[in-house]
């Protein structure tokens, strides 16, 4: 696994960002039975940078907490033939892992959430991630059933990982 961290804000955590990045992406795959080794990028931005990516790339004119950028168009959710059919597309030349897209998180946001939602931000953080990972994977939560499996995919993770609210 390749994990590109950009930490535009040079944010601290009381918790290495790039180690419960790579749990939970590890985790998220081994559930979600990815065949492949993947390549993720992943932004630590501000409230400026990523209301401006939000209305750049999905014409909606706010801040959000996180945002997926997909590298695969997957047929359907988890669908690795997608990336079979096609991997001299999808998949890093020279290393050969499948380059399954970015994610950008808010930092401010992420500690507002974990405030809110009464939570530490090691596990708001591992959750921004776990959910950005299923919609690199396909993954959507437009509809009350898609939401509910979305939801329940995530906390799967978290708590495999032991990151309890």
């Amino acid at each position: 696994m390749t994990l590109w961290l950009e930490n535009e804000g040079e944010y601290s955590f009381d918790f290495s960002c790039e180690d419960i990045a790579a749990q939970v992406i590890r985790e998220t795959m081994h559930q979600e039975n990815c065949p492949y080794e993947v390549e993720v990028t992943l932004v630590l931005t501000d409230s400026e940078d990523i209301r401006r990516a939000n209305r750049e790339f999905r014409g909606i004119d706010r801040e959000t907490d996180v945002l997926s950028f997909p590298a695969v168009d997957f047929a359907a959710p988890a669908h690795y033939q997608t990336v079979e059919e096609q991997e001299d597309i999808f998949l890093d030349p020279d290393s050969g892992e499948l380059i399954l897209g970015d994610i950008m998180i808010c930092v401010p946001r992420l500690r507002s959430q974990a405030a809110e939602y009464g939570h530490g931000e090691k596990r708001e953080y591992a959750f921004l991630i776990a959910h950005s990972l299923l919609h690199l994977l396909g993954y959507d939560h437009m509809e009350t059933d898609e939401a509910a499996q979305m939801e329940a995919k995530q906390e799967q993770v978290l708590n495999a990982l032991g990151i309890g609210r």
